[in-house]
């Protein structure tokens, strides 16, 4: 009896199934199933996650920033202005940066270029130019180190404000 159910459950299904497809035709069968597929398998291309076939390393550096993120708070127009980012290396081995990137071409990252050891400090200096900018700016700088994860992000703030608004007397 238990059998019969399941085939009729089953065949109930596949009548509902092809009702869709005469509905909707082929093309709109296959795009909804390619929704679903896409939704439950999405693919994720993650840098600041350690991937599923690479073990932690517990005895890898840590880049730890006293600070994540600097507000300039106002900056004048065509001037560059700098903020250096101090970070501690709080794990087993030396940290070796390999690179900085910044978001755009307006700012740009200096850092420690040697080894820190466990328990030492680095830097990361970043300098923003102002030149063509106006208003609220936000930038970020992703730093790849010998870390896990192998990206660390920090971030500049600030708010350019346009020549007529610095002519003004206070």
């Amino acid at each position: 009896m238990k059998h019969y159910l399941i085939l009729a459950a089953a065949l109930s299904l596949a009548a509902c199934n092809r009702d869709k497809a005469a509905e909707a035709g082929a093309e709109g069968m296959n795009a909804g199933a390619t929704v679903t597929n896409d939704t439950a398998n999405p693919t994720v291309d993650n840098p600041n996650v350690v991937s599923d076939n690479e073990a932690p390393n517990p005895n890898a550096p840590v880049m730890k920033f006293a600070e994540a993120e600097f507000d300039f708070g106002d900056i004048k127009p065509d001037t560059k202005v700098r903020h250096t980012f101090t970070f501690t290396n709080t794990g087993k081995s030396p940290l070796l940066i390999d690179d900085a990137t910044a978001s755009c071409g307006c700012t740009t990252p200096s850092w420690t270029k040697g080894p820190v050891a466990p328990g030492a400090q680095g830097t990361m200096e970043v300098q923003f130019d102002s030149r063509g900018k106006q208003g609220i700016i936000n930038k970020q700088v992703a730093v790849r180190a010998n870390t896990q994860p192998s990206i660390t992000t920090i971030a500049i703030k600030g708010n350019v404000l346009t020549s007529a608004t610095t002519d003004k007397p206070l």
